[in-house]
C-alpha cells in the first residue's frame, strides 16, 4: 500500500485524550506489563484488562456484563474472554494485526508520542521516567508535569505524523500572546478564542506574523470578527484552499476547545472575560519565560524511537519552578469571587453532571478536567453554603482563581480543608470509581487524614465520587478499626443533599 503524502494540516489531538484522567488509567492499567515483549496476544489481553475495569465498553455483551460495568463491577476472567470474542475490531493500525491489537494502537498511541511509553511490535514496553511519574498514585501534583514536559516539546510535524505545519503550537501559542500583550493597545487580555484557529492552522514556527496577522484583524473587525472572516484567512490564505469541507463549527468551535482542554494541563494558561479570552497564567511567568527561552528553537528527528527519547527526557529545569503562592486570603477571595460567579443551583447542576458522567456546556468549566472541575465545584459548595466555615482548597491556582491541575498531596495534604469552630473536616474528592477507586484512593485519604487530625481538636473526612464501589467501603472501614480515623463516604449526590440539609459540615 502506497503510504499517504504528508500535508499541511490543522493541529488536531487524538479522541483518547478528550478526558486527561482517561489517559491516566489506561496507562495505569499498562504499567502491569512494563518490561513485557508486545504481541498481537499480549496486547489482546491488556484489552480485555482495559475492558474489565470498564474503561472501554464494547457494544455487544450480555445484560449480565453491561450491569457489571454500570455497577463499575470487574469482569471475570470467563467474562473477558467472551466479550473479546464477541467483538472482533474491524480495525487495522501501522505496524499491527487487525483486530484488537490494533486497537491496542489505538489507545495508547498519543502517550507515545508524548514521551509517556514506548512500545513496537515484538520489542519490549518501556515506561519512560515521565510517564511513571504521570501515573504515580502517591503523587498527582505529577500529573501536570508530565503534560508540561510533553507540550512544551510537542511538533506539530513530529514522526508520528504526517503534517507538512513544522512549529511547536504551545510555544507558539505563548509567543503570540506575548507579543499581544507587550501591545499596549490590546489591554494585556491575551488571544481571543475567536483567533485561536489561526495558532491551530499556522504552518510555522514565526510568532511575530501571526501576531502582525491578529493586529492587522483586530484593526479592521476589532476583537469579533465573524466566523465567516476568521475561517476565509484559515482556509484560504493560510491553507491555500484546502478544508474548504470542513464546516465553520469545527473550526471556530471544537477545534479551539480542544486546543484550550489540552494546553490547560500545562498549567500555563489562564482564562480570562468568562472564558473568551486565552492568556498566559501570570503565577508561572517564570516557567512561561523559561520555555520561550529554550523550546522557541528546537531540533527535528527522523524516527519515532529518536523522537520520543526527546519527548521522554525529563526537563528538570522547567519543572523546578514554584508557581508564585496563593495565600489562605487570597484563596477565600477567590471562592467568594466564584460563587459571586456560579450560583447554588448552578453549582449543584454542574456536579450532578459530574456524577453522571456527561459534559458541561459551561464555558469556563468545559475546559477544566473531571477531576479538578470536582474539586473546584466541591470547595464551591462547601463555601456557598456555609460561608463562615473557613475552606482551603490545596490545588494549584492561576491568576483568575481556577484550578489549574488537582491537588498534590504534597506534604500529605488532602484536597479540600475546612475549620468549623474546633472541627475539622477534610474533603477527598475523585471521580475514579470501582476497583480503580478502591486501588488509588483509600489509603492515601487515610494518611492525609492522620495528619490533618494533627491541626484541629475533632476531625473527620468525607470521601466524594460519582458512586463509592463496595470494597472501598470495606477499606474505609478497616482504616476506622484499625487507625480510628472517621473518613464518610458519598456520592456526589449525597454530599450535595448533605450541604442541603445540615446545619453545620461536621456531621452531629
Amino acid at each position: 500500500m502506497k503510504k499517504r503524502e504528508s500535508e499541511y494540516k490543522p493541529l488536531l489531538f487524538t479522541t483518547t485524550l478528550r478526558n486527561p484522567e482517561r489517559l491516566k488509567w489506561f496507562l495505569g492499567v499498562l504499567k502491569d506489563y512494563d518490561g513485557q515483549v508486545l504481541n498481537d496476544t499480549l496486547a489482546e489481553e491488556i484489552a480485555g484488562e482495559i475492558i474489565r475495569v470498564g474503561l472501554y465498553k464494547p457494544i455487544k455483551i450480555s445484560s449480565t456484563v453491561k450491569k457489571k460495568i454500570e455497577t463499575k463491577e470487574p469482569l471475570s476472567d470467563r467474562e473477558v474472554r467472551i466479550v473479546l470474542a464477541n467483538n472482533p475490531q474491524n480495525h487495522k493500525e501501522a505496524g499491527f494485526s487487525k483486530g484488537w491489537a490494533s486497537r491496542f494502537d489505538t489507545w495508547f498511541k498519543i502517550a507515545k508520542e508524548l514521551g509517556f511509553v514506548y512500545y513496537q511490535n515484538g520489542k519490549k514496553i518501556r515506561f519512560s521516567e515521565i510517564g511513571l511519574r504521570l501515573v504515580d498514585n502517591e503523587h498527582p501534583e505529577f500529573e501536570q508535569q508530565a503534560f508540561l514536559n510533553a507540550f512544551v516539546k510537542y511538533q506539530s510535524n513530529s514522526p508520528f505524523r504526517r503534517v507538512l505545519n513544522e512549529n511547536a503550537p504551545l510555544i507558539l501559542l505563548l509567543g503570540v500572546i506575548k507579543r499581544i500583550n507587550a501591545d499596549k493597545r490590546f489591554n494585556g487580555t491575551g488571544i481571543s478564542k475567536l483567533e485561536l484557529p489561526l495558532v491551530i492552522f499556522w504552518k510555522d514556527n514565526n510568532a511575530e506574523k501571526l501576531y502582525q496577522l491578529i493586529k492587522k484583524i483586530r484593526k479592521e473587525y476589532g476583537y469579533n470578527p465573524s466566523w465567516e472572516v476568521i475561517v476565509d484567512i484559515c482556509v484560504n490564505q493560510i491553507m491555500g484552499g484546502e478544508f474548504k469541507k470542513f464546516n465553520h463549527k469545527s473550526i471556530m468551535v471544537d477545534y479551539p476547545d480542544e486546543f484550550i482542554r489540552k494546553m490547560r494541563l500545562t498549567g500555563l494558561i489562564s482564562l480570562r472575560g468568562a472564558g473568551r479570552f486565552v492568556d498566559i497564567n501570570k503565577n508561572e511567568q517564570a516557567k512561561v519565560d523559561y520555555a520561550l527561552a529554550n523550546y522557541s528553537q528546537y531540533k527535528k528527528y527522523a524516527s519515532e524511537e529518536e523522537y520520543f527519547e526527546y519527548m521522554s527526557m525529563v526537563d528538570e529545569n522547567l519543572l523546578s519552578f514554584v508557581a508564585k503562592p496563593v495565600s489562605i486570603g487570597e484563596r477565600d477571595k477567590f471562592l467568594t469571587k466564584w460563587i459571586s460567579i456560579y450560583s447554588w443551583q448552578k453549582i449543584t447542576d454542574e456536579l450532578l453532571i459530574l456524577a453522571k458522567d456527561k459534559l458541561t456546556k459551561d464555558d469556563i468549566l468545559k475546559y477544566l478536567s473531571s477531576p479538578v472541575r470536582l474539586e473546584f465545584l466541591v470547595a464551591l459548595a462547601v463555601k456557598s453554603k456555609f460561608p463562615d466555615v473557613k475552606v482551603i482548597p490545596n490545588y494549584p491556582y492561576d491568576d483568575e482563581g481556577l484550578p489549574t491541575s488537582t491537588a498534590g498531596g504534597i506534604g500529605d495534604k488532602g484536597d479540600i480543608e475546612c475549620y468549623e469552630s474546633v472541627n475539622g473536616v477534610l474533603i477527598e474528592v475523585t471521580m475514579s470509581e470501582g476497583r480503580i477507586q478502591t486501588v488509588m484512593e483509600i489509603w492515601p485519604i487515610a494518611r492525609h487524614l492522620e495528619e490533618f487530625s494533627k491541626k484541629v481538636e475533632h476531625s473527620m473526612c468525607y470521601f466524594v465520587a460519582p458512586s463509592i464501589f463496595r470494597d472501598s467501603v470495606r477499606q474505609i472501614e478497616f482504616v476506622k478499626e484499625k487507625d480510628n480515623l472517621s473518613i464518610l463516604p458519598k456520592t456526589i449526590k449525597d454530599f450535595l443533599n448533605h450541604l442541603e440539609s445540615s446545619k453545620s459540615l461536621y456531621p452531629a
